[in-house]
């Protein structure tokens, strides 16, 4: 008998922990028993945010493998960030296996939401707001993993990044869909990262709607095998209000789907309208760089079928008078720059209308401009395979409920 209960006592020793939910009221303290929540949690605990209004003014932070941080809603938790000290992010993930859902940061002095290294992370129905509208002293990122494997972003909002509102950088395997961008700088990016499938989402009244691009310098290079597809593309035309210096900075008001120095790319089945520059854009990175991994020149872009309508009335390009009038007044939906191999660059099914600025040397501005139709005849398009293309399907199962 002594045995056994000894054996039964080893046994229990030896059992996993039980998941534990931690359950946070809004009001007095709610930031310092968040936080603390946030430090003790263990693998496969759920942290719940019961609905109300968080006064937050300090930045959070959470690198406990497998934790879901769960609220009443993106309209029903808000983390408000208003008073918060420094300029750091609102919430810092650093942990793998993460899953945020159902809540809202406001107002954050830096990003939303950062995660960092952190694999296999869900952000579902997550809504960051800077509610004084656009302006450049809003945080730079809404939504924004980094050097991640496996990212899905599902069903998220984001208003008034000053740089992107949904961004995804130096990733492999990422999902973004069924979001809405709208009045940030950038709506959606995806840098410098592959594998990655941007669908079902609204991209409005930023200044450039969705933006796939590489930039040279960073420890992951070689963006590639990005497929973007039925997403609505409308009205992209809110002044940049970037920081100066910022990348973004130069990007066009009424850019709608841009695709800069990126590998196989497949712009198809998208709405796009009321993008004054251009509904679609392929071209070369521009400036100068020291970095020999980097390619800037786009290859392998594809442009399927695409509903597409009012757009290129209004170019915030040089000599944009001249342009209007040599095309009737209106440009051709698909903007290419020239820039890189004419055999490999860009494949274009047949309807879409396309011009090129006809530049011929890489970081030369546009000066050398020779605008003209492109006069190629449509290649076939590609065949893009799905397959390993998106975030894991296992990520899908967290999102029951």
């Amino acid at each position: 008998m002594f045995r056994l209960t000894i054996s039964a006592v080893l046994l229990a020793g030896a059992a996993p922990a039980l998941a534990e939910t931690h359950t946070i009221a809004a009001g007095e303290g709610a930031q310092e028993r968040l936080q603390e929540a946030l430090i003790l949690v263990q693998p496969g605990d759920e942290i719940v945010l019961e609905a109300g209004r968080y006064a937050i003014s300090d930045g959070l932070s959470l690198d406990v493998d497998g934790v879901t941080v769960r609220g009443a809603g993106m309209d029903g938790t808000v983390l408000d960030f208003t008073g918060q000290q420094g300029a750091g992010e609102g919430l810092l993930v650093t942990s793998d296996n993460v899953t945020l859902r159902d809540f809202a940061l406001e107002n954050p002095k830096g990003d939303g939401v950062k995660s960092k290294g952190a694999d296999n992370i869900v952000y579902h129905r997550i809504r960051v707001t800077w509610t004084r509208g656009p302006h450049p002293e809003n945080g730079a990122y809404g939504i924004y993993p980094v050097e991640s494997d496996g990212v899905l972003v599902d069903g998220a909002k984001v208003t008034g990044a000053s740089d992107a509102g949904i961004y995804v950088g130096q990733s492999n395997r990422i999902t973004v869909r069924n979001s809405i961008a709208e009045a940030n700088v950038a709506g959606i990016e995806i840098e410098n990262s592959r594998n990655a499938l941007v669908e079902h989402n609204i991209a409005t009244r930023n200044t450039g709607g969705i933006l796939i691009f590489d930039l040279p310098g960073l420890p992951v290079m070689g963006g590639g095998n990005v497929i973007v597809a039925n997403n609505l593309v409308v009205a992209n035309d809110t002044p940049n209000f970037a920081p100066p210096g910022n990348i973004v900075a130069g990007v066009r008001r009424g850019t709608g789907i841009m695709v800069m120095a990126n590998d196989r790319v497949l712009v198809e089945n998208n709405i796009l309208s009321g993008n004054p520059t251009a509904p679609i854009m392929v071209i070369a990175y521009t400036q100068e760089f020291d970095d020999p991994r980097y390619d800037p020149y786009p290859r392998n872009v594809t442009v399927g079928a695409n509903l597409i309508a009012d757009g290129g009335y209004d170019p915030q390009l040089e000599g944009a008078e001249a342009l209007l009038g040599a095309f009737g007044g209106e440009l051709p939906p698909l903007l290419w720059d020239g820039l890189g191999n004419p055999a490999t660059t860009l494949r274009v099914a047949p309807g879409i209308t396309g011009w090129t600025l006809g530049l011929t040397e890489q970081g030369k501005g546009l000066g050398g401009a020779q605008p003209a139709l492109l006069q190629n005849a449509p290649r076939p398009v590609d065949v893009f395979f799905r397959e390993g293309i998106g975030a894991p399907a296992e990520l899908d199962e967290r999102l029951g409920g």
